[in-house]
């Protein structure tokens, strides 16, 4: 029983667990559970397979473990058995106390850890307080050895078995030291030969790449030092050379230097004062050196070298100055070139002065001429000073094309051409770039402006004379035209000043041109008595030249003699010759041909005045046009030409006289329009005014017939005999009217007069008939009548001015219609 209650119960004694049993998922629902007699074979037993994760482990993997702790554990127990008696035990313990009381009587001191003979206090107390005599000092000292070796043997034999225990195992030890002696010797050995052959060089290698690293680094300072104590010989030579972009960049990068890496360097504390004081002589030395180029290249005779006076000074000035960022040397560059106009201007004066024998206080400081100048001297000067300003100013655009070359290269936008090209490092900022192109357009602008402006000035001071002439104002316009086309080319627009001025003088010659022209006209009309001339070869050719369509640049030539004897006569014809009219015209019309070509002329020479001469010419039209109306219609000639009467002679020619100013009229246009592109509507009132002033004059013709014919009919009667006196007296003035008007106008045109006639005959003469009530019978009266008109109608077929069905036998009998 006692023996059951010992026995500890383990998990292993359980033989079921009932809740695991029933809620057993596995088993279902079982029919025979509570039948079945509770034990060992309620469940049925499983056998459990081996893990696959385990070892399968046997008695021989513990065959190592007890031949290693096997002898260990047999002396363990044999040093167990050994044990002392009962009695010997109370012996030792009674022996203790003595043991202790022995020791006690030994002396501390001889007992302390700090006992050392050779400290002078130790040994006086040991030696010089003890009053003993030697030979019991040493029996004292030998008893206090006996007792500490009797003790030390009572505790060797208490602990003899722990003693030899560890005297065993101490050769077995000190074998396994000599052992792990010897190996950890020839470890180090071997750690001493890889130290020696593998790691101390290595490490010595190290050391020695990071000493060299070391002294690369000072001689690259040192030799930064050397290098940046040669920066002023340096520059001397650079600036010798004039190269000013080097300098100021090998100034820029020994400041970088000192800043950065030879910062604190004592020897060289003063040296970024120094390089900075250097800095700003360049800079006085740029804008000096540019000063004395641009006088140099600007006053530097005009008939040399047009191209850019010394280009590598240029751009290495122009470098420097733009590497500075000092822009404005643009505007010094600009005012040397107005000083330099100016003294070119004052120059050429004061030699075509000379050649005048003018006196030269006559000239002022602007260069502008005297009055007393004449026209030929003044157009002279104007000539040269275009030519020399002109000169001047593709000088200042060669100039300007090399600083926009380099401040392109300088902002790295082009390839660099003609600039150092071992130099690539761009300096100019992208704000910098702008400013200077917008100061070099302004350069060329002013430049351009100003030079207009002092020939426009020497232009104003002839715009008051009245000396010039009209060749002088078309070389006038030509030098203007080229100047101001050649500024336009160089600057990109155009300069007003130069333009307006000879506008001005232009305008007041086309004025007096103008006036000129028209008083002659106004003066040879009235002179006019409207009689029939003879054409001149050199109008003939003038009209010739018009009907071509070309513009008329010049007045043609008289006629070489071949043209004498191929084309014209040689002498004046009696008409003039359009195509395959023949125009027969009064004296005025010639000249006034002569006129339009000199207003045609004048357009093309001063095509910048073409509208204003345009309307000018057609000012001329419209004078010639309305008073000839007045002298002709108006019977003004019978005042001023002292005519008797106004004829339809002076009438056909007035009519043809105006048809031929009106074929010119569209001749003229065109000329015009090619010149100034405008088309000059009051051409078209002109026109307008004439053909109807033409309407006028053949209506005052009809009028003069249709009177004529009014008075004859109105007395005529059918009385024998026939013809009667007024039917002949018709005849005649028809007669007349053939004579007056068939070399004048042409044949179409004297048709139509007299269908005017013929229509207005036969009106009148059925009135007559209606009035006389005389009908188509075939009495005595009809037949009287039909002889009357049948001489009417010879008279008609004698003249040849009517078509064949207006002279027909048949053709009168309308007149007896009701």
């Amino acid at each position: 029983m006692n023996n059951e209650q010992d026995a500890q119960w383990t998990v292993y004694d359980a033989s079921q667990y009932l809740p695991a049993v029933l809620s057993d998922p596995n088993k279902g629902k079982q029919s025979n559970f509570f039948t079945r007699t509770w034990g060992d074979s309620f469940v049925e037993k499983t056998e459990i397979e081996k893990s696959p994760f385990l070892p399968e482990i046997s008695y021989g993997h513990f065959d190592q473990y007890f031949r290693k702790y096997g002898r260990r554990h047999k002396r363990h127990q044999r040093l167990n058995e050994v044990k002392l008696d009962e009695s010997i035990k109370p012996k030792i313990k009674s022996e203790v106390p003595n043991c202790q009381d022995k020791l006690s009587v030994i002396p501390k001191i001889y007992l302390q850890p700090e006992f050392h003979l050779n400290d002078p206090k130790v040994f006086s107390k040991v030696f010089e307080n003890n009053l003993k005599s030697d030979h019991d000092l040493q029996d004292e000292l030998s008893h206090y050895l006996d007792i500490v070796e009797e003790h030390i043997a009572k505790q060797v034999s208490q602990k003899s078995g722990a003693f030899f225990h560890a005297m065993t195992s101490h050769d077995t030890i000190m074998e396994q030291m000599g052992v792990a002696t010897n190996e950890v010797r020839t470890l180090r050995s071997k750690v001493q030969k890889v130290d020696k052959c593998l790691t101390s060089d290595a490490l010595r290698l190290l050391a020695l790449a990071r000493s060299k690293n070391n002294h690369m680094l000072l001689v690259d300072k040192l030799k930064l030092m050397s290098t940046v104590l040669q920066t002023q010989p340096t520059l001397q030579l650079l600036l010798s050379s004039s190269d000013y972009v080097a300098a100021l960049e090998l100034i820029s990068g020994t400041q970088d230097v000192l800043a950065k890496e030879l910062a604190g360097v004592t020897s060289l504390r003063h040296l970024p004062s120094q390089l900075k004081e250097m800095c700003k002589l360049i800079d006085k030395m740029l804008s000096t050196e540019f000063e004395r180029y641009a006088a140099a290249d600007l006053h530097r005779p005009l008939d040399a070298n047009e191209g850019v006076l010394e280009p590598d000074r240029l751009i290495s000035l122009v470098a420097g100055l733009l590497k500075q960022s000092h822009l404005n040397f643009v505007e010094v560059y600009k005012q040397e070139a107005v000083t330099a106009a100016q003294a070119l201007l004052k120059q050429l004066m004061i030699e075509q002065l000379a050649d005048a024998e003018d006196e030269l206080n006559e000239l002022t400081g602007s260069g502008e001429v005297a009055p007393s100048m004449d026209s030929a001297h003044w157009l002279k000067v104007l000539k040269l000073g275009s030519e020399a300003l002109g000169k001047l100013i593709y000088r200042v655009k060669a100039v300007h094309d090399v600083i926009k070359e380099t401040a392109d290269v300088s902002a790295g936008l082009v390839v660099n051409t003609s600039y150092n090209s071992s130099r690539t490092e761009t300096f100019l900022s992208e704000n910098d770039h702008s400013q200077i192109l917008s100061k070099l357009k302004g350069l060329l602008i002013s430049v351009c402006d100003y030079c207009n402006e002092r020939l426009g000035a020497l232009i104003s001071t002839q715009s008051d004379k009245n000396s010039i002439t009209a060749h002088q104002v078309s070389e006038l316009s030509k030098i203007v035209e080229e100047f101001t086309n050649m500024c336009e080319e160089v600057c990109g627009r155009q300069s007003a000043a130069l333009k307006a001025a000879f506008k001005i003088l232009a305008g007041n010659y086309v004025h007096k041109f103008n006036i000129q022209r028209k008083n002659k006209l106004i003066m040879l009309l009235d002179a006019e008595r409207w009689q029939s001339t003879e054409v001149p070869t050199e109008i003939q050719l003038l009209v010739d030249k018009l009907a071509l369509g070309d513009v008329i640049k010049s007045l043609p030539e008289s006629p070489t003699e071949e043209d004498m004897s191929t084309k014209y006569l040689n002498r004046a014809a009696a008409a003039l010759k359009v195509g395959s009219q023949d125009y027969v015209t009064a004296g005025t019309v010639l000249i006034l041909i002569r006129l339009v070509s000199e207003y045609c002329v004048c357009a093309y020479d001063l095509q910048l005045l073409g509208p204003v001469i345009g309307r000018n010419l057609t000012e001329l039209l419209r004078t010639f046009n309305s008073r000839s109306c007045h002298l002709v219609l108006g019977a003004g000639a019978l005042r001023t030409a002292g005519l008797k009467t106004i004829t339809s002679t002076n009438l056909a020619l007035a009519s043809r006289s105006l048809q031929l100013v009106l074929w010119m009229i569209p001749h003229i246009r065109n000329h015009f329009r090619a010149l100034c592109g405008d088309n000059l509507a009051g051409f078209d009132s002109v026109e307008k005014d004439i053909g109807h002033h033409i309407q006028q004059l053949e209506s005052k013709i009809l009028s003069i017939m249709n009177t004529l014919l009014g008075d004859q009919l109105n007395d005529w009667d059918a009385k024998p005999p026939v013809p009667s006196k007024q039917l002949r007296n018709i005849s005649k003035h028809l007669t007349k009217l053939h004579e007056a008007v068939s070399n004048v106008l042409p044949e179409e045109q004297v048709s139509d007069i007299y269908q005017e006639v013929h229509k207005n005959f036969k009106t009148r003469i059925r009135e007559q008939l209606l009035k006389m009530n005389i009908q188509n019978n075939g009495g005595p009266q009809h037949g009287l009548v039909t002889s009357e008109t049948i001489f009417y109608l010879q008279t008609m077929k004698m003249l040849k001015v009517l078509p064949e069905k207006f002279v027909s036998d048949n053709s009168m009998d309308d007149i007896w219609d009701r």
